[in-house]
């Protein structure tokens, strides 16, 4: 099985969302199941239909999160040391060269990544050409509305 690359922060994330299932969300549908075969009639029961269909999400769902805990590989961004290039875990600070625009970005793993907390994925068009870039380097990204030219500003490990 190939590893999953996570950020420190998005193990804890995963981890915390596997608890809640186990501990709260498992016995809540258990509940419902009970109270739905309370109701009689199971061919015709569409509480019972829902109350499994969200026992098998949820048994999903914790199958899928123990999945890749167990096969990831946990970064802590604050302990890399990549001379200064940009790595799975970095913060980088951009500059868009048509707009003067800046931004800054954290590459993490595809279960992390939120565009709203500017955390993208490494499998992003944005983060595949910002890979192994270091400070001053200018990449050119290739998005939806076209090309982009993007300065690197800085790199750090945060």
């Amino acid at each position: 099985m190939n590893s999953v690359p996570l950020t420190k922060y998005g193990a804890e994330l995963l981890k915390e969302e596997l608890h809640q299932l186990k501990t709260k969300e498992r016995r809540i549908v258990i509940d419902a199941i009970a109270e739905a075969r309370s109701h009689g009639d199971l061919s015709e029961n569409a509480e019972y239909d829902a109350a499994k269909e969200r026992q098998a999400f949820v048994e999903g769902r914790i199958a899928e999160l123990e999945g890749k805990l167990s096969s990831a590989q946990i970064i802590d961004p604050a302990t890399l040391d990549a001379d200064g290039r940009v790595v799975f875990g970095a913060t980088v600070d951009l500059e868009d060269l048509e707009s003067g625009q800046k931004v800054s970005y954290q590459i993490v793993g595809t279960d992390e990544a939120d565009i709203k907390l500017n955390k993208v994925s490494v499998t992003s068009p944005i983060a595949r050409a910002l890979i192994g870039k270091s400070g001053g380097d200018v990449v050119e990204v290739q998005a939806p509305s076209g090309p982009r030219e993007y300065e690197i500003l800085e790199v750090r490990y945060v």
